[in-house]
């Protein structure tokens, strides 16, 4: 479908779920969709997340109403698979958040177009129904923060309130006002799969100036429970660890 090549939504984002198939989330290629590419979309997966064997075959739609995903992991408690996703530009410095959300069962809807982020109503979709099944964020992020790549926390290393929560990248945004992220989150989540309030947990790769020293891009977790926050302008990785 060389037509929907995106310009700015090409991350592919992969995950093998516990039960061993491939997730894939794939990012639609507008702002916001026009009506007339929805069928399109709903059928194939673009603006969702699909899942298939690791060979290809009996490929699936998994997830609807995403904008665009660019960080997604299992809860290692239950095997729900939790995602970031990015919101509308164009509607102002403050709305509509970022999102981390989380699925619960296969065919949920996550309210793009209707939603922009959050409960933000899109320009484009504001005078249409939406549907009833459509499923809010656990999390909204500050506005345009560009929130990116999220790991589940496993390890010992850490002091125990962390255990099981989420870190999750912020790369920054690249038409604010007043630029904001470029840091670290992190969020924890509790048995229920509820979740309590996010916190930075990183951050100093943006200057009172407004300028960007880095702009994380994605965490993950090392075996001795350490993690890593890869960093794409300053093409580094960097370790933080706890003594």
């Amino acid at each position: 479908m060389e037509e929907e090549e995106s310009y700015n939504h090409t991350a592919r984002v992969c995950r093998i779920g516990p039960d061993n198939k491939l997730y894939i989330s794939l990012g639609q290629p507008y702002n916001v969709f026009p009506p007339e590419k929805m069928k399109l979309y709903a059928q194939t997966g673009i603006g969702g997340i699909i899942r298939m064997n690791t060979d290809g075959t009996d490929r699936e739609v998994y997830a609807t109403g995403v904008r665009n995903s660019v960080g997604m992991d299992f809860n290692p408690a239950n095997g729900e698979l939790w995602f970031t996703d990015n919101q509308v530009d164009g509607m102002g410095d403050d709305i509509p958040p970022g999102e981390i959300n989380r699925i619960t069962k296969m065919g949920q809807n996550f309210g793009f177009p209707w939603y922009g982020g959050g409960t933000t109503r899109t320009d484009e979709y504001s005078d249409t129904l939406v549907p009833d099944n459509v499923v809010p964020p656990v999390v909204e992020m500050v506005a345009h923060a560009a929130d990116l790549g999220m790991d589940f926390y496993t390890g010992k290393m850490f002091p125990a309130e962390y255990k099981g929560g989420i870190f999750s990248a912020q790369h920054g945004s690249w038409n604010r006002t007043e630029p904001v992220g470029a840091r670290v989150m992190f969020t924890p989540v509790n048995e229920d799969g509820s979740v309590g309030e996010t916190v930075a947990f990183a951050e100093g790769w943006l200057t009172e100036n407004g300028e960007y020293l880095g702009r994380p891009v994605a965490v993950t977790e090392l075996p001795d429970g350490s993690i890593l926050v890869s960093d794409d302008p300053a093409g580094a990785v960097y370790r933080i660890s706890y003594e």
